[in-house]
């Protein structure tokens, strides 16, 4: 509750309580706390169960087993897909491109071998990446064709390899409208 208090000057002023005293302000802590918690601590087992539970739990692993083919990989192996991911889906970068930027000391620097994980498994069309830098090539630096397909194979560029560029030039870069001829 507020506190009424009289000023010098004869007005009634209300004074409030500091927000860190107020119950909204602990409400929110203990949620923020449990949230947090629950997300850190989701993976734990609990030892405490009973046998029942522990049978239960059994079978349900093995049913989980056989209805999940995926294979339980490292938080690191993880990341390195979800960035690969990322990279592939929002910047259209090829395989190998999104290879070194993982392993680069000045990228992501994650290990060789979660690097390749992630490009193994990343799920992205490599000639609509292709495409794609394409056209940004052509609209925003209006580069010739033939640069493009340099630009788009050239190990220190996109590193695309020689037929997804060529699927590049193929789909959008030849089927660009030409100007008319003026004579």
């Amino acid at each position: 509750m507020s506190k009424k208090i009289t000023g010098e000057d004869g007005k009634v002023y209300v004074e409030q309580k500091p927000f860190y005293k107020r119950v909204w302000f602990w409400i929110v802590i203990a949620i923020l706390v449990i949230v947090v918690g629950g997300a850190i601590g989701g993976g734990s087992n609990d030892n405490s169960s009973s046998s029942s539970d522990k049978a239960e739990s059994t079978s349900s692993k093995s049913e989980s087993k056989k209805s999940s083919n995926k294979p339980k990989v490292s938080a690191e192996f993880t990341a390195a897909l979800g960035s690969a991911e990322t990279y592939a889906q929002d910047m259209h970068m090829s395989k190998a491109a999104i290879y070194d930027q993982l392993i680069s000391k000045s990228g992501d620097k994650f290990p060789e071998d979660a690097a390749k994980y992630a490009v193994d498994h990343v799920k992205a069309d490599w000639n609509k990446n292709a495409l794609e830098s394409a056209k940004t090539y052509q609209k925003d630096m209006n580069m010739s064709t033939a640069e493009i397909k340099d630009q788009l194979t050239s190990n220190s560029g996109d590193k695309f390899t020689p037929e997804e560029a060529q699927y590049a030039v193929d789909n959008y870069l030849n089927k660009q409208k030409r100007p008319a001829k003026r004579w």
